[in-house]
């Protein structure tokens, strides 16, 4: 009797682990992320939290395959916004009536709240007397993506996972 293993292709509502390296712009570009087969980066396909063409470039893949592909800027994280970068009042960065010493190095990304107090992480980019130059800019914004990297494994997600819309267990959300 021969027993014939189901290989399983990526496709929606498949629990997916991969390694990859992504770079700015190609092959030969800086290293932003380096995921390995040690915790790879694991997702339930097709739930829309990632980029669609991220997903478009894996879709159909079996574990054990290698991929590589660029996805341009504006299909990525868009261009940069210039109205993205805005000046905010020192004083809001206040706490007990001062800032932290500690708080506004230019470089360094801060959690903060829109208006409707949605989470934005902004940049700090200039530090002056009265005021603070933020950049709400998605970090990868105005740069084409290089993705090289391979499937370790592809299976079918549960029915708990499809209605939570994420994977749980390993490499998942732990409830």
């Amino acid at each position: 009797m021969v027993v014939q293993k189901l290989i399983m292709e990526i496709q929606n509502n498949t629990v997916v682990s991969i390694t990859y390296d992504l770079k700015i712009g190609n092959a030969e570009g800086a290293l932003v992320e380096k995921v390995e087969a040690s915790a790879p980066f694991v997702f339930l396909f097709g739930a829309g939290g990632l980029l669609p063409e991220f997903e478009e470039n894996l879709s159909g893949l079996t574990a054990g395959k290698a991929f590589e592909f660029t996805i341009e800027s504006d299909n990525a994280y868009g261009p940069v916004q210039d109205e993205a970068v805005i000046e905010l009042p020192l004083n809001i960065f206040e706490v007990d009536g001062a800032v932290p010493d500690d708080l506004l190095v230019v470089g360094r990304y801060l959690t903060m709240q829109d208006h409707q107090g949605n989470p934005l992480r902004g940049k700090v980019e200039e530090v002056g007397i009265e005021k603070v130059k933020m950049d709400f800019n998605h970090p990868l914004a105005g740069a084409d993506l290089y993705f090289k990297g391979g499937v370790e494994n592809v299976r079918e997600a549960s029915e708990e996972e499809i209605a939570h819309g994420h994977v749980h267990g390993e490499g998942g959300h732990q409830h």
